[in-house]
């Protein structure tokens, strides 16, 4: 019989953490701790157009986006694509991406970072700041702890504000 040295790590429904704004809304499912570091994941709901993650990149981990609902808009590197309900991409670490639901549809994805890194902490600091609570500099100044790098992509934004109008 093959044993293992951890714990099954669940997260019922009802245990999620959830928080966001009219636009987005996140669910903390389950932390790096909670897996033993194999993986964290969220599952982030956003209404038509609704901006997801700004460009960034991680240096320890890869990052899976599994699209449920809807329609989901992603910077892979040098590309932009949009996957639809049902299909997944995987970003490998170093590479910058952002996402967000594309302008006639909303989305909900569920998000693993793998391995796991302890970041729901991260997400609580993006509510605080949505509440006033917190400043952007606290999110600067948190990157190296939560392996999350912003960088500067205008192709992004660009192509983002094209399909607003």
């Amino acid at each position: 019989m093959t044993t293992t040295s951890r714990q099954v790590a669940i997260c019922q429904p009802n245990e999620a953490e959830t928080f966001g704004n009219d636009n987005v809304t996140m669910r903390l499912l389950l932390d790096s701790a909670d897996t033993g570091g194999s993986v964290s994941t969220l599952e982030v709901t956003m209404k038509p157009g609704a901006d997801g993650a700004t460009p960034h990149f991680h240096t320890k981990s890869d990052e899976l986006f599994y699209i449920a609902e809807g329609e989901l808009q992603l910077l892979a590197g040098d590309r932009i694509v949009t996957v639809a309900a049902g299909g997944s991409i995987v970003v490998p670490k170093l590479m910058p991406h952002a996402f967000g639901a594309t302008p006639d549809s909303s989305a909900r994805i569920l998000i693993a970072l793998m391995p796991g890194v302890q970041r729901f902490e991260y997400f609580r600091i993006l509510d605080r700041i949505a509440k006033g609570e917190s400043t952007f500099q606290d999110l600067l100044d948190s990157q190296e702890e939560f392996d999350n790098h912003f960088i500067d992509r205008p192709d992004w934004w660009a192509e983002r504000n094209a399909n607003r109008r």
